[in-house]
């Protein structure tokens, strides 16, 4: 657009006026809410600027560290407002680590984009479209909730719970999970219109059958899910301590209460409980018999991804990282005439800009460790802690932490990390290791106030069916939840079970 040329106050105003008018016009064609893009944008730059020019020290050691921080604060800003498209946040991240020089070199800044997981999750995006574009996601779907009969969305989000937990037995991993429910349940809400009660539905069902059944049904089974792994190893090693599988399930069955008290925030935040699929059973069952029976290349292709399931349920026999078991499923596929899909419809199904998001994000926790960042923030949790009872001092070290998480992808990464300080400070604040280590390292797995923070809320965003600010409002009151239920449940049961918190262990 070109604009006049004009030198009076009137003649500039309206010069500026049509500059404005011109990326309104543009952020609305994108479907942006001009305000919060443009705030969030602005407020971004700021932050950044702010913390990378601000006098930390002692508390930030070193400017690398600082760095870090600076591009955590951009990203948090950027992901709540949607200010920057994702996927494009995924690459701005590893730019952003190189030019506040927080990481020295290029390779090291996208350090996430060749990790074991970021492959996993490529292959579990690309499983997924392959799936959809075979329609074999809508003929699952069809298969499970026919069997439940399962029509209202408190009824599906129940089965496909059940499903999740299931998978929990024989899939040891919460990714692996997340990657095996996708298909599952973008066929479910496939089912659903474009209606603000369905489209809340959606939310529902994706938020609940991915992420929550994921990640809290992998704190209830040892194998389930690798910091429960992480942690027992830890206590077997430096503590003496050890715990078996059928301990570990009993010291963890009152997490399932958690599961009714998820439901009740999920369907409080989304009034969806009620909505049912359009057509009721009548269409669920017309439409599995207008699919027909499962042919040749379907079998095939379902087979595929059985192979892919079992291999990640069986990677302590064959040692073969999950990530590159994947990407070997996702090679057998396009073995010239395997199937009849084409790689330009696999190509188009594939959520890339999620996938970099998850790569971005990475980088950045990667970063959070080599500066030293994630450790000279959890060492500022001592002062904080020393002085006060158990009840204060575990409060402090969990808000602490959550803080910590927001810039941290990895659940493992973050167990790992914190884990081994938690039984260094245990003995000095006069509390049990194993309780304070379980305690903070469960709640750990609550992280759910962004996406970002666990594998499982970025493949459930590749859905497209909620923001980040969804995820938020339905996070935030379940993390509180997850913390008083620890206080309150968690605390005495472990005490009951012989690891009192506000006692010191006596080996």
């Amino acid at each position: 657009m070109e604009l006049p040329l004009v030198k009076n106050d009137v003649g500039c105003r309206q010069g500026s006026g049509r500059i404005w008018g011109y990326f309104l016009h543009n952020m609305k064609a994108q479907g942006l809410a001009p305000s919060k893009t443009v705030i969030g944008y602005i407020a971004a730059w700021l932050g950044l600027a702010v913390v990378l020019m601000a006098d930390l020290s002692p508390t930030i050691a070193s400017y690398p560290a600082q760095a870090v921080l600076a591009v955590i604060v951009w990203s948090c800003i950027v992901w709540v407002t949607e200010a920057v498209p994702v996927g494009v946040t995924g690459l701005m991240i590893p730019m952003l680590l190189v030019v506040t020089k927080a990481v020295p070199k290029v390779p090291e800044a996208f350090g996430g984009f060749v990790l074991d997981v970021s492959f996993m999750t490529l292959g579990a995006f690309m499983f997924a479209a392959i799936l959809s574009a075979a329609k074999l996601d809508t003929r699952i779907a069809l298969f499970v909730l026919n069997k439940m009969k399962a029509v209202r969305v408190g009824k599906i989000i129940v089965a496909l719970f059940t499903t999740n937990m299931a998978l929990s037995l024989v899939v040891p991993a919460a990714n692996a999970r997340s990657a095996t429910m996708l298909p599952i349940v973008n066929g479910v809400i496939g089912l659903f219109g474009d209606s603000t009660a369905e489209s809340k539905a959606k939310k529902a069902i994706v938020i609940s059958c991915i992420v929550y059944a994921t990640m809290v049904g992998g704190i209830l089974f040892l194998t389930a899910h690798l910091p429960n792994l992480l942690m027992v190893g830890l206590f077997d090693k430096q503590l003496g301590v050890q715990i078996s599988w059928l301990q570990w399930l009993w010291l963890h069955l009152p997490i399932v209460g958690m599961f009714p008290l998820m439901y009740w925030i999920v369907n409080f935040t989304f009034r969806s409980n009620k909505v049912e699929v359009p057509g009721g059973m009548e269409r669920l069952q017309k439409e599995q018999l207008e699919l027909g029976k499962t042919r040749g290349h379907e079998w095939v292709t379902l087979a595929i991804f059985a192979f892919a399931a079992i291999m990640w349920m069986l990677e302590d026999v064959h040692k073969i990282k999950s990530g590159m078991m994947t990407l070997i499923a996702i090679g057998v596929f396009f073995i010239p005439g395997i199937f009849q899909l084409k790689w330009v419809t696999v190509q188009n199904k594939t959520i890339w800009g999620t996938w970099l998001l998850l790569c971005g994000a990475l980088s950045m926790s990667a970063a959070m460790g080599s500066s030293g960042l994630a450790r000279q923030m959890a060492a500022l949790i001592y002062p904080w802690v020393s002085g006060h009872g158990w009840i204060a001092g575990l409060l402090i070290i969990i808000l602490a932490t959550r803080i910590i998480r927001l810039g941290m992808l990895s659940n493992i990464a973050s167990v790992a990390m914190l884990a081994p300080v938690l039984l260094e400070m245990a003995p000095l604040l006069n509390m049990n290791p194993v309780a304070l280590t379980l305690l903070v390292g469960n709640i750990d797995t609550f992280a759910f106030l962004i996406p970002t923070q666990v594998v499982a809320g970025v493949v459930a965003y590749s859905t497209n069916t909620f923001t980040m600010w969804d995820y938020f409002k339905v996070g935030f009151p379940t993390v509180i939840a997850a913390i008083a239920w620890s206080m309150l449940v968690m605390v005495p049961w472990y005490a009951y079970n012989g690891f009192p918190i506000w006692e010191p262990l006596v080996k």
